[in-house]
């Protein structure tokens, strides 16, 4: 079903997802019919976006036609779009959280640069609303939320605080990069400003794809991030001449696929699946002395992700979590991801077996062993 190294124990669905195979025809076929009549593919590839686009947003509970979303190439970029799209001006602020992403943090930051805005950081800590609407003020302008933070796997109630934010004239923008597929989303009862979901992590789409949803107001505000041929929302931001656009009209094949394995089992396989991986790796750790956390299963039950936080000095800087990785991968044959606050996080996704964690529990003391033992002589 998939074309996955049988090499490699994949534990980092989370980063990049995994493409089925017959997702993976589709979009050669797609592109096999490009190239052999380029202007005619072109020429018709409007109206076949907006198809593949009503389809996306109808999985995604968007009752609106498909002129309330466009196609972009992941959250990072969507999320930019939003930026560009939002005045700001010297003495505004934007408010995000210590579980956002890192390229969204880097816009942010940009952002705030160009236009003279301040940046509030809040943490989330035990009660992200609480700690969300506490960091508003009068020259709050927007707000940046996660909808599953890649770094914590932690789901956020974004349908509340988007209606808080907007009841202080705050406009919210959601990063959803991991809600579509592993989550039933609805887009309708979030109701954010601007909300965008990758389709090519939990969704099976091709790489790269993405769907950025608008509320109605800002919608003819839209700034693109590139002028091209297109002409206002939704086409502006997603027609841009020559890109290849196969990903996008293979997203809705993805979908098919997860409707006929059934979305309900598929998250519930994913899900039990992620919490037994946490389990046995945290109690590895901890019987090892290697880990921050108690050995129980923690974390929302619905978010196939899960996190184990390491002992004290181990990944908590990007080139030690890369060089952790590497050397998991080689010595173990696993590939998982470190985020660089000294957190494991693991996914499950339906290629996985227990198997695979028990592996990576019973190799990675060594590992860590190793590592330690190497940065205590540097």
């Amino acid at each position: 079903m998939f074309s996955l190294d049988p090499e490699v124990i994949q534990l980092n669905h989370g980063s990049y997802g995994a493409v089925p195979v017959e997702v993976q025809e589709r979009q050669s076929e797609l592109r096999a019919e490009m190239e052999r009549a380029p202007d005619r593919f072109f020429a018709r590839l409007p109206a076949r976006l907006a198809v593949a686009r009503e389809r996306v947003a109808a999985f995604l509970n968007s009752s609106g036609n498909s002129s309330g979303a466009a196609f972009v190439a992941n959250a990072t970029e969507g999320v930019a779009v939003a930026l560009e799209s939002v005045p700001l001006a010297a003495g505004d602020e934007i408010l995000y959280t210590d579980h956002g992403y890192a390229a969204v943090e880097r816009a942010l930051r940009r952002r705030a640069g160009e236009s003279g805005a301040r940046l509030v950081r809040v943490a989330l800590g035990d009660d992200p609303v609480a700690a969300v609407l506490g960091g508003v003020t009068a020259r709050t302008r927007l707000a940046v939320l996660d909808h599953v933070s890649s770094a914590g796997a932690r789901l956020l109630p974004v349908a509340r605080l988007a209606g808080e934010l907007a009841a202080r004239d705050v406009v919210s923008v959601v990063d959803g990069a991991h809600a579509p597929g592993m989550l039933p989303v609805d887009l309708d009862a979030v109701n954010a400003d601007f909300w965008v979901g990758n389709l090519h992590k939990w969704a099976f789409a091709p790489r790269p794809a993405a769907l950025l949803h608008v509320a109605p107001h800002w919608r003819g505000r839209v700034r693109p991030l590139v002028v091209s041929y297109g002409d206002g929302f939704p086409d502006a931001v997603e027609f841009q001449g020559t890109r290849d656009y196969t990903a996008l009209l293979a997203a809705p094949y993805g979908l098919d696929l997860l409707e006929r394995l059934g979305l309900d089992r598929v998250r519930a396989h994913n899900t039990a699946l992620a919490a037994y991986g946490q389990r046995v790796v945290a109690e590895s750790l901890h019987e090892a002395g290697l880990c921050a956390d108690a050995p129980q299963a923690t974390g929302h039950p619905g978010v196939p992700m899960r996190v184990v936080r390491l002992a004290s000095g181990l990944g908590t800087t990007k080139a030690e979590a890369d060089a952790l990785c590497a050397e998991i991968l080689d010595r173990l044959g696993c590939q998982i991801k470190v985020e660089p606050v000294g957190l494991l996080r693991l996914s499950a996704q339906i290629y996985n077996t227990r198997e695979d964690y028990d592996r990576l529990a019973a190799g990675l003391p060594d590992v860590l062993r190793t590592r330690r033992a190497l940065l205590r002589t540097i």
